[in-house]
């Protein structure tokens, strides 16, 4: 009998290892009880507030995140590389440290949290608009990265001969540009969307665990945990669910076959 080689027993380890987590929860999922466990009101205010402020997230990922990834991937300035890694940054941070600085920043004691209450009486933090923002910077960068990706992929050739014809910068990204990098748009927005919903430290840090107000899905998730794990693990299953529905929907840009 031939013995597997190590790198495939290696392999089949990793595997494992990757999915006996997910097969130890949906061995646990109370599934007669699931429609009750998920129909409770409170998960349903925590459903359709994450649903809405994640939205919201990868709406203003987008809005500051094309121009960026333009800049990223066209621009000359020598700037470039440092700005790239502040984009990055929020992809390999502690949630709980993006939160600390969120909070640092847009609180009410922040840079900006401070005279923007002082001056109109807005308050950020521990608010509905502090889990958008939470979650929307942690979602950037993977909006930004799949963007510059697309706009790097583009042939300059379409846009030079646009130019030849009178089409000004506008016009050329409007008609040339967007088309082109819209799969890549779609996939960014994709996956700033999916981040942002299942985003945990830094939601809790900056905006807590207010119920109706501040707590989305993966704060019910913990919350849950102390008085209901059954509707802790209902819920989870709900968001490996999208998670996995996300990577599927993407899965002829990110997984190609051969």
């Amino acid at each position: 009998m031939r013995r597997p080689a190590p790198s495939l027993a290696l392999a089949l380890l990793g595997i494992a290892f990757l999915a006996l987590p997910l097969l130890g929860l949906l061995l646990r999922v109370p599934w007669s009880d699931l429609p009750s466990q998920l129909s409770e009101p409170a998960l349903g205010q925590a459903l359709g507030l994450s649903l809405l402020c994640s939205v919201a997230a990868a709406a203003l990922a987008g809005l500051l995140g094309l121009p960026l990834a333009h800049w990223l991937a066209l621009g000359r300035s020598r700037g470039r590389a440092w700005v790239r890694i502040l984009v990055v940054l929020p992809m390999v941070l502690p949630p709980v440290v993006a939160g600390v600085a969120l909070l640092l920043a847009f609180g009410r004691q922040g840079l900006i949290g401070a005279p923007l209450e002082a001056l109109t009486g807005i308050t950020l933090g521990f608010t509905p608009f502090a889990v958008i923002l939470a979650e929307a910077y942690v979602a950037l960068p993977f909006f930004v990265l799949a963007a510059e990706s697309g706009l790097r992929s583009i042939d300059p050739r379409f846009a030079e001969a646009a130019a030849t014809l009178g089409a000004g910068p506008a016009r050329r990204f409007r008609t040339i540009t967007l088309p082109l990098i819209a799969p890549a748009l779609r996939a960014g927005l994709l996956l700033a969307w999916a981040r942002a919903l299942g985003e945990f430290g830094a939601t809790i840090t900056f905006a807590g665990n207010f119920a109706g107000e501040t707590r989305t899905l993966p704060l019910a998730v913990y919350t849950a945990l102390e008085t209901s794990p059954d509707a802790a693990i209902a819920l989870s299953v709900v968001l490996v669910a999208i998670s996995a529905g996300v990577l599927f929907l993407l899965r002829d840009r990110w997984f190609p076959q051969r």
